[in-house]
Order: C-alpha cells, then structure tokens, then sequence
C-alpha cells in the first residue's frame, strides 16, 4: 500500500515536479544552513498533490528509486473558522494541515473581532499559503490542502453538507465533514437560526482557535 513519506529518508521539501526536482533558494538554504545538510545526505521530495520520491541532497537534487503515489483522502474534511485575532490563524492553519485537515476556510461572522479588507486578506492569504506549506513539509503529507479564500458566513453556510458548531449540539459525523467554528464573542442569532445541523465539540467553552482544533480531531479521528 502506497503511503505518505517517513523521516527515515531524512527532511521532506516541496518542489514543482517529482520527475525532476530542484528546490527553491529558499528551500536550498533552509536545508543547508539551518538543518546542516550535506551533500549526499537523504531527504524525500514530493509535490503536494499526492506523489513523492527519496532523493540524495546537493546542489541538485539527485532522484533515488521510484516514484510513490498516495491516494487522494477520502472523504476529504474541511473546517471552517470565524477570522481572530493575533496570530492565532497561523496555528489554526498550522495544527489542521498537521491533523490532515484538506479544506481550510476562514470567514467573516458578524461577531469577528477582526475584518480583513481586500488588502489585508489578499496578505493574510499568502501568509496562510505559506504556514500550510511549511506544515506539510515538517508533518510529511503527501497532499498539500487547500487554503481557501476568506468568505462571508452566508457564504460558506451554503456549502453542501455542512455543520455548525456550538455547546449542545449532537455528535460529529462523517456525514458533515464540514464544521464551522464561530468567533470568540459567539454566533449572532442569525447565524444560529441558519439550516445548519448543530454539533457539539466540548461540554465546555472552547477559546475558538481551540474549538478550530478540535473539531479537525474529531474529524480526522472518524476518518482513520
């Protein structure tokens, strides 16, 4: 059965093509100077969309044996997560894409602390593409996520089989997998009066960068 790399074959990187791979300068130096690797030492490549190789590291990169690919993951999980505030979306990108979370979607709910404008999510995004890249190489994916753009709540309501979370809602289940997490002040009670089946994380009140996490664990834990 195919599977994701192991640390067995030393770091893994992301590069554009498995068949020939070359890294990014700033791969290239990451490797070098900060994990000390040298030449001829091992390392696993893999293109985020299900394939990877082993490979010895240099000033090119030399391809070792075949080339393996991972199924796609089925179902695929998504969360959804209000905007916060800080720097509390790169941990809730970073721990889902650890968790193997494939659709990531931050939204606008009407009690968010914070708003992105156009400006700021165009710059938010490209920091959240970032963070899930570097998780997936430090958590050895073979499937990099999708990091999808900041949308209203009426928006992302309208996905198909969706779930929203909130204290005293029944199990999660495989049947939504996807779960919306409100903001720190709570949903609106227009968001609550939306169709949505209503699932419960924790008997207790979870900060919502928390109850992001968790909801990417139950959900993870079902699919295993």
């Amino acid at each position: 059965m195919s599977h994701a790399p192991d640390g067995q074959h030393g770091p893994h990187v992301l590069v554009g093509d498995v068949e020939h791979p070359a890294l990014s300068t700033q791969d290239q130096h990451h490797l070098a100077r900060v994990l000390r690797l040298r030449d001829g030492d091992p390392l696993t490549v893999g293109d985020g969309r299900g394939r990877w190789r082993a490979c010895r590291f240099g000033s090119t990169i030399e391809p070792l044996g075949d080339i393996v690919s991972v199924p796609a993951p089925a179902p695929r999980l998504s969360v959804g997560f209000a905007l916060i505030k800080g720097g509390r979306p790169e941990l809730v990108v970073q721990k889902l894409v650890e968790l193997g979370i494939d659709d990531i979607r931050p939204f606008r709910a009407e009690r968010s602390v914070v708003q992105w404008d156009a400006a700021k999510a165009e710059k938010n995004q490209s920091r959240l593409d970032r963070v899930a890249r570097e998780a997936v190489m430090q958590c050895r994916r073979a499937w990099l996520p999708t990091i999808h753009p900041v949308v209203d709540f009426e928006t992302i309501a309208a996905l198909p089989s969706v779930a929203r979370a909130d204290r005293g809602g029944g199990a999660v289940s495989l049947a939504h997998p996807t779960v919306l997490v409100g903001p720190e002040g709570g949903w609106s009670d227009a968001e609550r009066a939306a169709d949505l089946p209503v699932v419960g994380l924790s008997t207790a009140v979870l900060r919502a960068e928390t109850a992001a996490i968790a909801a990417g664990v139950v959900l993870a834990t079902m699919r295993d």
